[in-house]
């Protein structure tokens, strides 16, 4: 699957970096709320309605591609396009590595919910 990913300040077509045959893992969380009182049975739990989504992504970057990305990783928030619901999403870099001999990366990025 294709992957894109544009630095902050990307305002036209041309500022998304393309990263084919990447694999994409989504995790999505709800923020719960979980009272326990003592001497009572059980608990109460309340959804605050808040998400939080984790993109995993994990491929192939020439090296030149490598410094586009560790710019964006230095320079902002950048934005990536979620294939899954063809939307364009602001995120953070919550990790990133890259193996040179391999040209392998993997990045952690999670959204930033606007």
């Amino acid at each position: 699957m294709d992957f894109f990913i544009r630095p902050a300040t990307g305002t036209s077509s041309s500022d998304w970096l393309r990263i084919a045959n990447a694999d994409i893992k989504v995790r999505m969380t709800r923020r719960l709320t979980r009272t326990v009182i003592r001497g009572q049975e059980g608990d109460d739990l309340h959804d605050e309605g808040s998400e939080s989504t984790m993109y995993t992504v994990r491929g192939e970057l020439s090296l030149e591609e490598y410094k586009s990305v560790i710019n964006m990783f230095r320079t902002g928030q950048p934005y990536i396009h979620d294939p899954f619901e063809e939307r364009d999403v602001k995120v953070i870099f919550a990790a990133m590595e890259y193996e040179s001999s391999t040209e392998s990366f993997m990045f952690e990025l999670l959204e930033d919910v606007i």
